[in-house]
């Protein structure tokens, strides 16, 4: 469970950043330093597939000494609560459930050796907003989401679909939607470059349509009718003209999508019933089937969730090798499905699909072995009930990171952690910000891109100073 005080001076910091996004003057577009020679692209588009909540390494991509469950067994000799399988690459193994994706993995990346820090306190709220925006919070700027750099630094593929959809995560009843929403946004790039939410991957289409029973004409005159209302905000007459101007093309952008064709790719039912099986184990699942459809139509920024709740998915504070029994199915089928579709299309080599989590999950340790929390879930020293064997607590010195297509190598494995706890990086660490460096790399997007707000630079990787990694790049 958070502290409270923490958590309340995150979100006054987040709230101040907000109102400092919408009376900021219009950024202005930085030059990338001269030292950055032309970045000749390997990508066009990404799908980001986000394991929310904490995906332990040694139990999916890294894993490490198998001991079964017994009552009575000394919880320090955990390291895996899975058996390893063999995968398509000699001597490099997957955790048990994850036989699909091992059967994959020599068409791509695996990363093994991804840090995050601690940040003080190991929050979700804090880790996913730093993940996905590259900065730590709180911070004075709103910082957009990386999907936002990459759809103002590259515009839309297909201008009737938008550059940043966001699909799975859903709000309501969330008791930490506020921190959700704080980097799901376009940030001071502006509300045109924030994402297009698509909670529910099944109602994808109630997203592309008029309600039921209103025809394209009545919605034409709705939409014009709040168009002016928006206008006429009061809030709005106090935002700058650059602020103003990115809401109302945000609007013009989802108007645009409705009355499009490519709206029919959020129709999940336009695909075989024998695809939809294969895809079919759940929201992910579909969200997986979703994302495919839209990048064959142009989308450029997707990130698909199996959503954050807290204590709930990938969030294992209890429970840990039960969940993950039921979290695997649904995931791997997808995921390696998505991946040879895209093959098969012709579309992989130009789409860079990434696999990542806020930080992984140990059994012993919170962050660093001196550093146990008394508001976790209390692990004992020795396991008695199967509630206790799995991997609970949050960890940040290691995590696996997969990356198929865009221009990264295949058959990689990149990094290594210890084989004995604490499970940490020893070897070739990349972190946040140089990964994010190279996935713009791949895009053709120098680290050094960036905006002037409130006449200081803002750079797209943290203060411009991400460094690819040219070793995952082929």
């Amino acid at each position: 469970m958070k502290n409270k005080f923490d958590r309340r001076q995150f979100l006054q910091g987040l709230s101040a950043a907000g109102a400092s996004a919408l009376f900021a003057q219009q950024p202005q577009l930085l030059r990338a330093q001269e030292s950055n020679p032309a970045i000749d692209p390997t990508a066009d588009s990404v799908i980001l597939l986000w394991m929310g909540g904490g995906m332990a390494h040694t139990e999916t991509f890294d894993p490490k000494r198998y001991t079964p469950f017994e009552p009575g067994m000394k919880s320090d000799t955990v390291l895996s609560t899975f058996p390893s399988i063999p995968t398509a690459l000699d001597g490099v193994q997957f955790s048990d459930g994850l036989e699909n994706l091992a059967s994959i993995i020599d068409k791509g990346t695996l990363i093994r050796s991804h840090v995050v820090g601690d940040l003080g306190k190991i929050l979700h709220s804090r880790h996913q907003y730093h993940w996905h925006t590259g900065y730590e919070p709180p911070l004075t700027v709103a910082a957009p989401h990386l999907g936002a750099w990459i759809a103002h630094a590259l515009g839309p593929k297909n201008p009737a679909v938008p550059a940043f959809i966001d699909i799975g995560q859903r709000y309501e009843g969330n008791g930490e939607a506020e921190e959700l929403k704080a980097f799901q946004t376009g940030g001071c790039l502006g509300s045109e470059y924030g994402p297009f939410r698509v909670p529910n991957p099944d109602q994808a289409t109630n997203a592309v349509r008029p309600p039921a029973g209103m025809s394209k004409e009545r919605f034409k005159r709705r939409y014009k009718a709040y168009q002016k209302l928006v206008q006429q905000s009061p809030v709005l007459q106090e935002a700058s003209d650059y602020q103003q101007e990115s809401l109302l093309r945000s609007m013009d952008n989802a108007y645009r999508l409705l009355s499009s064709p490519a709206a029919e790719a959020f129709d999940l039912a336009k695909e075989p019933q024998e695809k939809l099986d294969i895809y079919n184990t759940g929201r992910f699942g579909q969200g997986c089937l979703l994302a495919r459809r839209l990048v064959e139509r142009g989308a450029r920024f997707i990130e698909l969730t199996t959503e954050y709740v807290p204590f709930l998915h990938w969030d294992t504070h209890d429970n840990g090798y039960t969940r993950l029994k039921t979290l695997k199915p649904e995931i791997d089928r997808p995921i390696a499905q998505l991946i040879l579709d895209l093959e098969e299309r012709g579309l992989l080599d130009r789409t860079l699909v990434i696999l990542a989590s806020e930080f992984s999950r140990d059994m012993m340790v919170e962050g660093k072995p001196d550093n146990k929390v008394p508001e976790q879930v209390p692990q004992p020293d020795v396991i008695q009930e199967l509630k206790h064997y799995g991997m609970h607590r949050h960890f940040t010195g290691a995590g696996s990171v997969l990356m198929f297509g865009g221009g990264a190598k295949k058959g990689l494995v990149y990094g290594k952690t210890a084989d004995e706890r604490p499970c940490t990086t020893i070897e070739n660490p990349v972190t946040i910000t140089d990964l994010h460096s190279t996935i713009l790399h791949m895009l053709g997007i120098p680290a050094t891109f960036g905006i002037d707000v409130q006449q200081r630079p803002f750079y797209a990787t943290k203060d411009g100073l991400g460094k690819p990694v040219s070793d995952l790049i082929g």
